[in-house]
């Protein structure tokens, strides 16, 4: 199998978007959606991975990582824990160095057939937000270095469009790109598996949903099914 990227695809919204901004780059056949399934809070993320990728013509494999839940905890992992998130600390749902592990892993598959990329959907918004360590562009310069020494390849690239985005951008940028409708009714954000605007509890939720309210609002001729639920929340 010959491809050129890679796109670390979890069925969200973020890393959906770089699905789309790959298979506009490099064409459809040359792209490869790569999931990881590490028993996972809710397993419709990888469904949606999967239909996603078949919607953009995209090529699609699931990785087994579930070796994770017997090496660390968190609220992510299993769905028996409460989700908590108290202030000065990091979330209980940050499962440690899982963007890093991922970003290896998907760059050992792109270079075993020459592909000199792969895409994450991280952003230091999340970092900022919610805790999470590993989503800043420092974080991936460093895993990116090192995975140059393994390939002794100085080019390869762990690429982030998203990175220094706010939410509203990356809405800005679906809606652009024409792939923007399609997105907010397929993808899966919630931290619970709730589609569309999800739980509107959990931070993932709020973060998203506060982001789309604005869009919404600065867009009043763009529709999607649950429209009016957004722009009537409280925020």
């Amino acid at each position: 199998m010959k491809k050129k990227a890679i796109v670390v695809h979890s069925g969200g919204m973020d890393s959906s978007l770089c699905l789309a901004l790959a298979v506009k780059e490099f064409g459809e056949k040359n792209v490869l959606s790569l999931s990881f399934s590490y028993n996972q809070r809710h397993s419709l993320e990888l469904t949606r991975a999967a239909e996603i990728s078949k919607h953009f013509s995209v090529d699609h494999v699931e990785l087994d990582l579930s070796c994770l839940s017997l090496i660390t905890e968190s609220a992510l992992i299993g769905n028996t824990k409460k989700i908590e998130h108290h202030s000065g600390e990091a979330p209980n749902t940050l499962v440690v160095g899982r963007n890093g592990l991922m970003a290896r892993l998907a760059s050992i598959h792109a270079h075993s057939f020459g592909a000199k990329c792969i895409y994450m959907g991280v952003m230091e918004l999340e970092e900022a937000n919610s805790g999470y360590r590993d989503c800043s562009r420092a974080y991936m310069d460093i895993i990116q270095s090192a995975l140059r020494l393994d390939f002794n390849d100085p080019t390869f690239e762990i690429r982030t469009p998203l990175v220094m985005m706010n939410k509203i951008e990356t809405m800005e940028l679906g809606h652009h790109l024409g792939v923007l409708e399609y997105l907010l009714e397929t993808t899966v954000t919630c931290y619970e598996g709730i589609q569309k605007e999800g739980c509107l509890k959990c931070p993932a939720c709020k973060l998203r949903n506060n982001g789309l309210k604005i869009f919404s609002l600065e867009h009043p001729e763009f529709k999607y099914s649950y429209r009016e639920k957004i722009l009537n929340l409280v925020t």
